[in-house]
């Protein structure tokens, strides 16, 4: 049997097990896929040893930058994102890019050409990659801001207006948190707006029923999560294929 899992704190939201096992047993793959809440004191000890004992692993918050010392090397897609949430034979990857631009993309208008990205974890890097990729220029929008970054206060009409994608990358609206939500000025959004998501559970955060009530078009992150999960799949199954070749 082989055996698969993701690393994270907290780990209630995650539909990864579920998603993995259903489909370990439609296709009848000997395989099974855990969940492992690491808290951050013992993410070291913790990591390593996963790295030893399965075959794939995938990394969600608040770890995603965190676990790359621990890692022999990074994938060039990796490497440019600068978060990881696949991991290999001790090598990470990120397919966070590629869920995101492929659930985005079909979302996408002419006049789309700048977004707002809230949050600068991991999930965020991941979402500035991948607009770059897509023709969109990213602004990151922080509670405490650096450099070339603004803050939640700064968010003006003038930004509002002319930032017609606005894509939550923080855990906020998350379960079991589902009454929070990023602190932007809401009676700004318009029906030109889009907003995306990158939180899966629940279906609807609260940033997306704001969103939706001023007409603004809507997605969360369950598209993102499914193009990840397919490949990290097709990652974990490289040698396998070169060796049935």
């Amino acid at each position: 049997m082989r055996h698969f899992g993701i690393i994270g704190y907290p780990l209630l939201h995650s539909f990864s097990a579920k998603y993995f096992n259903e489909k370990f047993a439609t296709e009848k793959i000997d395989a099974e896929y855990s969940l492992y809440p690491t808290e951050v004191e013992s993410l070291k000890l913790k990591f390593e040893s996963l790295l030893d004992s399965l075959d794939g692993m995938n990394v969600t918050m608040p770890y995603k930058q965190a676990v790359i010392p621990y890692l022999d090397r990074l994938d060039e897609t990796a490497e440019s994102v600068g978060a990881v949430n696949v991991v290999h034979q001790r090598v990470g990857y990120n397919t966070d890019c590629i869920g995101f631009m492929e659930s985005l993309k079909p979302l996408l208008r002419e006049y789309d050409c700048k977004a707002l990205i809230l949050g600068t974890g991991g999930a965020s890097k991941a979402a500035c990659y991948g607009l770059k990729k897509l023709g969109v220029t990213p602004t990151l929008v922080s509670r405490t801001p650096k450099e070339g970054m603004l803050s939640y206060e700064e968010l003006n009409e003038e930004i509002m207006v002319g930032h017609t994608v606005i894509v939550n990358c923080t855990p906020l609206g998350m379960l079991p948190d589902v009454n929070s939500c990023p602190p932007i000025p809401y009676e700004m959004i318009t029906p030109r707006h889009l907003l995306f998501d990158c939180v899966y559970n629940p279906e609807e955060t609260l940033f997306l029923q704001k969103g939706k009530a001023q007409g603004a078009t809507i997605q969360n992150g369950i598209g993102m999560l499914l193009g990840q999960a397919k490949a990290a799949w097709e990652i974990w199954n490289r040698e396998q294929h070169k060796t049935c070749i």
